[in-house]
């Protein structure tokens, strides 16, 4: 049997290393992307079987990236690898389709064996992730995952969150920054955001990014 292919998505370099290491007795390491934006063509170009990718990463966050790969490849795998153990996370992310979710201080006890499981055709959760999802459905958690905003906005809203200016943010999407300023203003007017900080607050309060912004340049 072919060994499974793997594409691996992670802005730390240190996390990609020890992914490549734990994998390559098993399985054929196909490429590395450390952009959410960068995904998708990676994705495409290198068909590979298994995507394992973080969810905080720059430009598009992981969910987000994991979505359009469902969306035009859905017979890729997802798995995601990530240091947050917060259960919305980990519902959201089965929720868009992935087979996986895993912490990445399990990674070198879990990953290989969640790369067979997905290829087997099942879903594989990190025991913490599972037991704090049955934790928060038991409390009742129900937090708002973004799904008010759509595509164009998530996508602008998280650019601005991690520092670009808006002629900066409509280079990467290649639209106007017109247009990214109407999306920008929009959001703000939805859910009544007074300033850049709030703004900002408001990309983390919706997991499409988690922390500060990045970028010096403001």
């Amino acid at each position: 049997m072919p060994r499974p292919r793997v594409l691996l998505a992670d802005d730390h370099r240190l996390v990609v290393e020890a992914c490549v290491t734990l994998l390559e007795p098993e399985c054929e390491v196909v490429g590395i992307v450390t952009d959410g934006r960068a995904l998708l063509p990676k994705t495409i170009a290198l068909r590979p079987d298994v995507v394992v990718l973080d969810i905080g990463m720059p430009l598009l966050n992981g969910l987000d990236a994991g979505r359009q790969i469902k969306h035009t490849m859905p017979v890729v795998k997802l798995i995601f690898l990530t240091m947050n153990e917060d259960p919305d996370l980990a519902q959201a992310a089965l929720g868009l389709g992935a087979s996986g979710f895993l912490l990445k201080t399990s990674a070198a006890r879990e990953l290989p064996e969640a790369i067979r499981t997905v290829m087997r055709g099942d879903t594989y959760v990190t025991s913490q992730a599972s037991q704090r999802m049955v934790e928060s459905f038991i409390q009742g958690g129900d937090r708002s995952n973004g799904s008010e905003l759509t595509s164009r906005q998530r996508e602008v809203l998280q650019l601005l969150a991690e520092g670009f200016t808006m002629k900066e943010a409509a280079g990467v999407l290649h639209v106007t920054a017109r247009t990214v300023a109407f999306h920008k203003y929009r959001v703000m007017q939805q859910f009544r955001l007074k300033s850049n900080a709030e703004l900002i607050q408001f990309a983390i309060d919706q997991r499409l990014t988690l922390g500060a912004p990045t970028s010096s340049r403001r």
